[in-house]
């Protein structure tokens, strides 16, 4: 497809351990909409290639530049997260915990962090409607992804999002507050209120996709409409950190968590001593386990839900099992004093390992109804379309059944679905989108959230999606930039997680959390004649900055002076925020991944897609759609290496430009690439390959001054064989040599993320490391620091790491005045010219920093977090 038909889809479909994602598809995706044909084809593209991806657990041998497929992509794109932070072994409970308290002890520096981020950013700017936009989707405001969802009837409701911490809002949604930056984990897993107006926290997201943190265990808030999180708030001991939480749910005094590390039950009413293990199908797995080490340890004892009969809560039964399929999934139940498998007696609901998967329950406040969501591993292995088995009620009100069949993928699709074409159909992601519950008002009123929202008012019999997709696909689009989605009300962002039903001056409403942050309707909400509502409100108003960029660029403002800040997003395009907005835009859509952008003009721009899929603009890429009538009016173009065409690059891949000559580029993938046609390059073909790194080898971190190049590599880079090593070579494809790391040398041997060149002597360079030390990863030749220095071009290095706490490192940069700042995945840390000891940089909460970059004057240091936006600092007062 010729790159004026494509437009960035927000989809995000999976075989295995996977983080959310997008795929291009054109703007004019509406069957009945002006006579554009370009979504149809688009789609039938897409399906085809996800056929051939059935049953697929390893990542597909080639990507073309408009994402290709899909569920391998993001796939690949979660081993690949989760590599740099395990390989070559595996990492022991409490490293994150351990880390946080050592980088908390640290001295700090001068300076205070400032948000830049803090501010509405519209999706559907309709500046930038060009080919690369998901400008009029429909889906409005938007922030990072929502984990969970809690509300009450007094107006109070608690967004928990999956890297940037707990937030709450006093008036219904909206005027947001932080209340968990205390903490040693931002990322939610679950949240619940309990009988007694107790909000309890469950951290570490449990959506099994690349970028979901670890937790370190439940915590309880005694007044959540005034307090805030702490430490000291946290239930039990030690027993559920480096977990994740799925679901908390209570009865019979005791409060359940279904964790990655089987069911867990407390007390609620003393809050200390130790959790209780109710259930671990292969507890020989979990730590201190005979198998703790084994690589599949992760995913042998993931629980998904417990239900709890509200007539009986002796009577239990727990959702156990991984989403792409083993033996021991299934539903288990107490009999004769221990946990037993049901094996039948459910009715409609499958028990058999094979259709067990991802669970959620929901029950009618009356006690009358059951309700549950169910995803498949046999669906999702053999499957192109859907991944759901199906969606069941049980009438008898028990979680015992029996069960009955309410809703399948297909009659979903019919039901005002934007998702109707083979291959991309409702629950095609069901075992990352999932929620459920029940109108405490009626027990036949429904919400059940896939890619999309559904509703039911009469206990299953009839569906509406009342939250669609996007609105590309329908009659009522227009991409006119008067009008925000032409005829169409505005929708939620897809990817559903979170839910929660509550009161806002006696007006019931449903809150949903999905990828593009909080939405809210009445819960008795009007739709139009397709079932789409018109009544979602975005409640992103950007005093809640959830925001997971991988990168951050900074360029001077032409047009208005000062700068104009971008970067990539995960799910969330590309932002843009020039130096007189107000509101934040969106010019590239897709996740957005590194970022160049020309210092002395800000409207020069790269945005990395996936697998070095990247697009250059020279004007912002501020387009008003006229591309789609007009091709010739596009203002963004595909400029993607080759390696991009054969997968040989990794799904978040390096790119950087020559620090003393921004015309030139280097991209990584098994080749280094260069081009020296800095943003006027309009084609791939205008790269060169000047090393090739070698077969099952990938860059991991490129940087180059001067015309030298430092590359990072991995492969392979996983467990199995792990595997690292520097290139180093000159831009014109001369001295190109592989520098000797041995395996137990001074560089460990784990996943090198960053250089950072001396802007005065380009032999003068330091590495970035991430991972854990030896300490915590069970594996060969971990070795211990972080940060390492040579000054002879990358021949020998030196480890500099010294008092810096044991925490993976991402990024790195020198600082005008010889500093250096380490970006790592709780903060960073500097340390002055002329000294060998690291400080603590400001106060961030403890969220990831994927990336550090300078501004054009040298004087401001930008932060890219992954949960929290983007922040400032001035170099001045780092001292």
């Amino acid at each position: 497809m010729s790159a004026p038909t494509r437009k960035r889809r927000w989809l995000t479909i999976c075989a295995i351990t996977a983080s959310a994602g997008l795929v291009a598809i054109p703007a004019g995706a509406a069957p009945g909409g002006a006579g554009s044909p370009f979504g149809v084809r688009a789609l039938a593209r897409l399906a085809a290639e996800r056929e051939h991806a059935v049953g697929a657990i390893t990542p597909k041998a080639a990507a073309d530049d408009d994402g290709g497929n899909e569920a391998d992509e993001i796939a690949e794109g979660a081993d690949q997260y989760a590599e740099a932070r395990t390989s070559p072994g595996v990492v022991a409970p409490g490293a994150y915990g351990a880390a946080w308290t050592s980088l908390s002890n640290l001295p700090g520096t001068g300076g205070r962090w400032r948000n830049i981020t803090d501010l509405p950013y519209n999706s559907d700017d309709s500046r930038y409607r060009d080919i690369d936009s998901n400008s009029s989707g429909g889906s409005g405001d938007v922030t990072g992804r929502m984990a969970a969802m809690a509300a009450d009837d007094d107006g109070y409701v608690y967004a928990g999002s999956a890297g940037g911490g707990v937030w709450r809002s006093r008036r219904g949604g909206g005027h947001w507050k932080p209340i968990s930056d205390k903490l040693p984990s931002q990322s939610t897993g679950a949240l619940a209120l309990d009988g007694a107006g107790r909000l309890w926290l469950g951290t570490g997201e449990a959506t099994t996709n690349a970028d979901a943190y670890l937790g370190s265990g439940v915590y309880v808030l005694s007044d959540p409409h005034h307090g805030t999180f702490s430490a000291r708030s946290r239930v039990g001991g030690d027993e559920l950190e480096s977990t994740t939480v799925h679901e908390l749910r209570f009865g019979g005094g005791k409060v359940w968590a279904a964790t990655s590390e089987g069911v867990w039950s407390h007390s609620t009413k003393k809050l200390t001593g130790a959790w209780k293990l109710e259930f671990a199908p292969n507890p020989d797995y979990l730590p201190g386990g005979s198998k703790a080490d084994d690589d599949s340890a992760a995913y042998k004892n993931i629980a998904n839900d417990i239900a709890i009969d509200p007539k009986d809560p002796s009577k239990v039964v727990l959702a156990v099992g991984w989403r792409s399929g083993d033996d021991y999934n299934g539903f288990y139940t107490r009999s004769g004093g221990s946990w037993q498998r049901i094996s039948s007696g459910f009715g409609d609901l499958p028990t058999d390992a094979d259709n067990v998967g991802n669970v959620t329950f929901a029950r009618s406040a009356d006690g009358s109804r059951y309700y549950a969501v169910e995803q498949s591993p046999e669906q999702l292995n053999t499957n192109p379309d859907s991944g759901l088995e199906g969606i069941y009620v049980s009438k008898s009100g028990s979680p015992t059944g029996p069960w009955t069949k309410i809703a399948d993928y297909q009659g979903l699709a019919a039901d005002g679905s934007a998702l109707t074409g083979s291959g991309y159909m409702p629950g095609v992601q069901a075992w990352y989108n999932q929620f459920l519950t029940v109108d405490p008002a009626n027990a036949e009123h429904v919400y059940a959230g896939l890619e999309e929202v559904f509703e039911t008012k009469d206990g299953g019999g009839t569906w509406s999606a009342v939250g669609p997709y996007w609105n590309f696909g329908f009659s009522c689009w227009s991409i006119d930039p008067a009008k925000q989605t032409g005829d169409c009300s505005q929708t939620t962002h897809s990817d559903q997680h979170g839910v929660a039903i509550g009161s806002y001056h006696g007006k019931s409403f449903v809150y949903v959390g999905n990828d593009g942050g909080v939405y809210r309707r009445p819960v008795d909400g009007s739709q139009d004649a397709s079932g789409h509502a018109t009544d979602w409100t975005s409640l992103n108003d950007g005093t809640i900055d959830t925001l997971q960029y991988y990168s951050v660029g900074i360029g001077k403002d032409l047009d208005h002076g000062g700068v104009s800040v971008t970067g990539g997003l995960q799910d969330n395009g590309q932002s843009i925020l020039r130096s007189n907005d107000t509101v934040m835009g969106s010019n590239f859509g897709g996740d957005g991944g590194d970022t160049l952008t020309d210092p002395a003009n800000g409207c020069d721009m790269a945005q990395e897609y996936v697998y070095l899929a990247i697009q250059v603009t020279q004007n912002c890429a501020v387009n008003d759609g006229s591309w789609s009538t007009d091709a010739s009016k596009a203002t963004s173009y595909s400029v993607a290496p080759a390696d991009n065409a054969t997968g040989e690059a990794r799904f978040i891949a390096p790119l950087a430009a020559d620090a003393r000559n921004g015309s030139t580029w280097i991209a990584g993938g098994r080749h280094v690439w260069v081009q020296t046609h800095g943003y006027a390059i309009r084609s791939g073909s205008e790269w060169t390959s000047v090393y090739d790194l070698g077969a099952g080898r990938t860059a991991t971190a490129v940087a180059a001054s001067g015309g030298k190049v430092y590359v990072g590599w991995c492969g392979p880079c996983n467990n199995q064989g792990f595997a690292r090593g520097i290139a180093v070579g000159n831009t014109d494809g001369t001295g190109w040599h592989d520098i000797t790391l041995p395996v137990a040398g001074t560089v460990p041997n784990r996943y090198l993320s960053g250089f950072a060149v001396d802007p005065k002597n380009a032999d003068h360079v330091f590495l970035a490391v991430n991972g854990f030390s030896r300490h915590w990863t069970e594996g060969p030749g971990a070795g211990v620091g972080h940060v390492f220095e040579s000054t002879d071009g990358g021949t020998t290095w030196t480890d500099v790491s010294a008092n810096l706490p044991d925490v993976p490192a991402d990024s790195a940069v020198v600082t005008p005045n010889g500093g250096l700042a380490v970006a790592t995945d709780l903060g960073v840390v500097y340390r002055a010219p002329g000294r060998t000891r690291w400080q603590r940089v400001g106060s961030l909460p403890a969220v990831a920093v994927l990336q550090l970059k300078l501004g054009p004057d040298g004087n401001t240091l930008y932060a890219a977090t992954h949960g929290r936006g983007i922040y400032t600092i001035k170099v001045r007062d780092l001292r």
